[in-house]
């Protein structure tokens, strides 16, 4: 049935949805390429040849501390995490846009959202310092009705807090919202916060299980595979 010819609420198992929520990194956008390229500048600072972009794309999810887990094999015990961590996001936030972009089919997918009158909005572990500038430079903050960040509350995902906040800040009970992220840590946030969970199959996807092993309700390939779902539900 196509869109167009949609008349009925759009019922997900035994709720309606009135409400899409989205991870940001590797959900809604592809920022994979400057993440790794700030982690390559610190190896060529230090005289290290650059890795491999596939093998830093897996850690996007895991922020700061899976990019540097990677690049040089260093955790958070380590006694210099702290400053080779402020060294990175200062790198990071002096390049954050000039390889990410939307995902293609991404604009589609909203667009299709609007037209039926589901509000949608954000909700990352990306600090506001870089979630909300990037938004806005990418052209969906304006669209979104709540962009929260990882430090916007006390918590940051799998807890489902910001989940919550931007529920609230939407105006839509939180069963009647669906989530939609590409790691496992959404799934879990989404599952705590009482919303339908889709697993956004296209994205980084972090480097621990299988994708359905992580408990989401739906599993899509693709961004405007949502669509076609929520018909179906």
């Amino acid at each position: 049935m196509s869109l167009e010819l949609m008349a009925e609420p759009l019922l997900a198992p035994a709720r309606l949805l009135r409400a899409v929520l989205f991870d940001l990194d590797g959900t809604l956008i592809d920022s994979a390429p400057d993440l790794a390229g700030a982690a390559n500048e610190m190896r060529a600072e230090r005289g290290q040849a650059p890795l491999a972009y596939e093998l830093l794309r897996p850690m996007v999810g895991s922020g700061a501390r899976g990019m540097l887990g990677v690049s040089l094999a260093v955790t958070p015990a380590h006694e210099d995490f702290e400053s080779l961590k402020a060294e990175f996001l200062s790198r990071y936030e002096r390049r954050m846009l000039q390889e990410t972009a939307v995902f293609a089919d991404v604009p589609p997918m909203l667009a299709q959202l609007r037209a039926l009158n589901l509000p949608w909005g954000i909700v990352t572990n990306k600090a506001e310092r870089f979630a909300l500038p990037m938004t806005r430079a990418l052209g969906l903050a304006e669209a979104a009705g709540a962009v929260v960040g990882g430090d916007t509350t006390p918590h940051a995902k799998p807890h489902p807090g910001s989940l919550l906040e931007a529920a609230r800040r939407i105006g839509v009970a939180p069963e009647h919202c669906a989530y939609v992220g590409d790691d496992e840590r959404d799934i879990l946030a989404g599952r705590a916060a009482g919303m339908l969970t889709v697993a956004a199959s296209w994205g980084y996807l972090g480097q621990g299980g299988r994708v359905d092993a992580w408990g989401a309700d739906f599993i899509i390939d693709e961004p405007l595979a949502l669509l076609k779902l929520l018909q179906q539900a």
